[in-house]
């Protein structure tokens, strides 16, 4: 506890009710919920009651070894996973009480949108009009919206709805016919369990008395449901998040899970972790005097105590081959300066169609 500094031992300390942690960006929030499952343990928690949930294998996998670092064996009993394989080991146990195949293969985005051609193709829609892409990710949204085939006909109030609204139910009926499943079924179907066999989802909140959420800015409507079904009745719920890095709408995220979990949870205990241990200190006064601009966030004022570093410098182009153009002929300089190496920069973007201007320039 001695290497963690106060906000992070009050969110390793707090164990019992529901908590918050703003976790601001290098903020060592890997660090607390590593901690915190180690404090669980030693206060005398069962270590299958804790269930921690990431949204990448390779951060469970990441948590765990630090948790083992801390704990040793112990931490292989812990139920710590992403939700989807969450979900899995929930349904290979509990699914056939909706006449799930407990061994149900799991279809990835090339399986389904085969499928989708296939039923596409059965209804005479050309790919050339309705790209079927297109298609699944309507049909993935609906799923995180916790809408179903024929929840989404009633809804279908568009010419495109319509189309999806024929796809969807026989798309479905394949994966079933298939004894198959697609991700978005894997939390869908979790919550049908729940719901429709109480005693099922007793079973789980017994076992799941400490439930942590990373990454909960990230979660959508089908997680939050999830979680919240899960949490209900102990209301040992930890989430971490930071709405200032949410970033993930366009795959259904919502913002509101965070923003409102006060809502949800009216005795929450809120830590904000705002020192920066990854950044200059001017880095951190660019960041924090732009983010300060969005509306609906949670107040937090990132610091460090890292040295003041460089100065953030914004070139204003007029298009991107003037753009790539300044970054060149500023790199150029550096180099011809301070005897730098190209591979001393880094050049970052956000779509790789905007590296091609960079690679003719440079």
């Amino acid at each position: 506890m001695k290497d963690l500094n106060p906000a992070q031992q009050e969110a390793v300390c707090h164990t019992e009710g529901p908590l918050l942690i703003l976790a601001g960006a290098g903020s060592g929030k890997t660090r607390v919920l590593t901690y915190r499952i180690a404090k669980l343990l030693l206060n005398g928690v069962n270590s299958r009651n804790i269930l921690a949930v990431t949204f990448t294998n390779k951060a469970a996998q990441e948590m765990r070894e630090r948790v083992s670092a801390l704990i040793g064996p112990q931490a292989e009993s812990i139920w710590l996973a992403t939700f989807h394989a969450t979900c899995v080991r929930i349904l290979r146990q509990d699914g056939a009480a909706i006449g799930l195949d407990k061994n149900f293969v799991i279809y990835d985005s090339s399986d389904q949108l085969t499928v989708v051609k296939q039923v596409m193709r059965e209804l005479n829609l050309s790919e050339n009009n309705f790209n079927p892409r297109a298609v699944l990710a309507t049909i993935s949204n609906a799923k995180n919206e916790l809408v179903g085939p024929k929840e989404y006909e009633k809804q279908a109030a568009d010419f495109w709805a319509e189309v999806v609204r024929k796809v969807y139910p026989l798309y479905q009926q394949r994966l079933w016919q298939n004894s198959a499943v697609d991700f978005d079924d894997l939390i869908m179907l979790t919550i049908r369990l729940f719901r429709e066999y109480p005693a099922v989802l007793s079973k789980y909140q017994d076992r799941f008395k400490y439930i942590m959420i990373d990454e909960y800015q990230d979660t959508n409507h089908a997680q939050y449901v999830l979680v919240h079904l899960l949490a209900s009745k102990e209301r040992n719920l930890c989430v971490v998040g930071d709405d200032d890095q949410s970033i993930y709408s366009f795959r259904s995220a919502d913002i509101r899970n965070i923003l409102d979990f006060e809502k949800d949870y009216p005795e929450v205990k809120i830590v904000k972790l705002e020192q920066n241990y990854r950044s200059t200190k001017n880095i951190l006064k660019a960041a924090n005097e732009v983010i300060r601009n969005n509306y609906s966030r949670k107040s937090k004022t990132l610091w460090t105590e890292n040295e003041e570093g460089m100065l953030v410098t914004v070139l204003k182009a007029a298009d991107e081959r003037e753009e790539a153009w300044l970054v060149s002929s500023a790199l150029e300089s550096l180099i011809g300066k301070e005897g730098r190496k190209f591979s001393d920069f880094a050049l970052l973007y956000r779509t790789n169609a905007q590296s091609r201007v960079f690679e003719e320039v440079f």
